[in-house]
């Protein structure tokens, strides 16, 4: 650490200590597992004791560089990774994914949209966030590209699919471990949800934040959803109403839209 560096602080920087640790003789005691730093030990830091460090080190690392970006509310949109754009609509693996590929047209103006709106307060408000992967994701990434500004990808470790698309802002690609602390980085800052058709994993953020809405573990927020005959075709939210496993008034908690247009509306005229 540079001797001019403001410190906030009289004590040494642990950065200054590594450094130092790297520079000791070579002896049976310090190459010792036991002689590490703890916190320069990736065998340590990765043992099942010291979990909740690295839970709470997964939800410090984005909050900090989003607070040093000057974030302060961002527009989260969920949707499938397998939804093509339209010029790859013919190599889709079945007709109906091909056919859903005008939902990735319309995230991709969403966001472009929402882009435009947020460069106007410099790239603090109305951010688009999605989860960094292909499919309707790239296309939200994509769109904030398209309008000239920046937006987050929060990713995954997965076996497979999940990997950062190349139209997330590189300074704002996150990596995750925990899908938990993931989930709460997506509706932190979220200002609205935009939910396209998905599989599991979309169905899962979509009912997570409902949930939360419900119950009043977050404030209500606009939760759009694109696609009016996919939705009430996968999900019966009417029966659900009647059968009384949940209230009638909380079919008012989203709506359903086919264009970024109609989106952008329901986000501004929202009560």
């Amino acid at each position: 650490m540079p001797e001019d560096t403001p410190r906030s602080h009289p004590f040494r920087y642990s950065r200054q200590d590594i450094e130092a640790a790297n520079r000791i003789p070579d002896t049976p005691q310090t190459r010792a597992a036991s002689y590490r730093l703890a916190f320069a030990d990736r065998d340590f830091l990765m043992r099942d004791e010291m979990r909740a460090v690295r839970l709470q080190l997964e939800l410090m690392k984005p909050q900090l560089i989003m607070d040093e970006k000057g974030i302060t509310s961002t527009v989260v949109l969920f949707g499938g990774a397998r939804i093509p754009a339209p010029e790859n609509a013919e190599k889709a693996t079945t007709p109906e994914l091909a056919e859903l590929s005008r939902y990735y047209d319309e995230a991709r103006k969403l966001a472009q949209m929402l882009t435009e709106r947020s460069l106007e307060s410099y790239g603090k408000n109305w951010v688009v966030v999605t989860g960094g992967g292909p499919g309707v994701m790239e296309a939200g990434n994509r769109g904030a590209v398209d309008a000239g500004g920046q937006s987050v990808g929060l990713n995954i470790v997965l076996p497979h699919e999940q990997a950062p698309n190349s139209y997330v802002t590189p300074d704002l690609s996150f990596n995750f471990h925990y899908f938990a602390i993931r989930k709460m980085h997506f509706l932190m800052r979220a200002a609205a949800i935009c939910v396209f058709p998905g599989g599991f994993g979309t169905m899962d953020e979509l009912f997570e934040s409902l949930t939360l809405i419900q119950t009043k573990r977050m404030k209500r927020i606009p939760v759009v959803l694109f696609g009016c005959d996919w939705w009430e075709s996968v999900v019966d939210w009417n029966r659900l109403a009647e059968a009384g496993v949940i209230a009638r008034s909380d079919l008012e908690l989203f709506r359903m839209v086919e264009t970024a247009e109609e989106a952008l509306e329901a986000i501004d005229t929202w009560e």
